[in-house]
């Protein structure tokens, strides 16, 4: 038998996992805004300069940082929310703990977007401009 169907309280507080996730999205989004304002258009009949490829790096590995630290976020905030859910339906005292556990998981992907604005925020666009 399904937690929610032992205590339907848990139900309401299953939700908190599911913010935890979309802020997680969100970290993704402003990444993504952040990378195409860095990105512009240029003609490589002239060659590249040392800044294009500086740009093109730091966004790439700023990309790969939080898209890696998204998704280590997202596996612990699953296993945690899913664990929480359980542990409350079988005694609600255990949810403040273990949701105090998900939070520090759901610290992964601010500490990814921060490092990703780090990396990113001293390229300069495409063509010097």
């Amino acid at each position: 038998m399904g937690g929610s169907v032992r205590s339907p309280q848990v139900a309401t507080r299953n939700l908190i996992s599911v913010i935890f996730c979309e802020v997680v999205a969100i970290y993704g989004i402003i990444m993504a805004i952040v990378f195409s304002s860095k990105i512009a258009s240029i003609s490589p009949a002239g060659g590249f300069s040392d800044s294009d490829y500086f740009t093109a790096y730091s966004i790439f590995f700023g990309g790969l940082t939080v898209g890696f630290c998204n998704l280590a976020c997202g596996l612990a905030v699953g296993v945690t929310g899913s664990n929480a859910v359980l542990a409350d339906a079988h005694d609600q005292q255990l949810f403040v703990k273990i949701l105090i556990i998900e939070i520090f998981g759901s610290v992964l992907g601010l500490f990814g977007l921060i490092v990703g604005l780090l990396v990113t925020g001293k390229a300069v666009n495409f063509g010097g401009m």
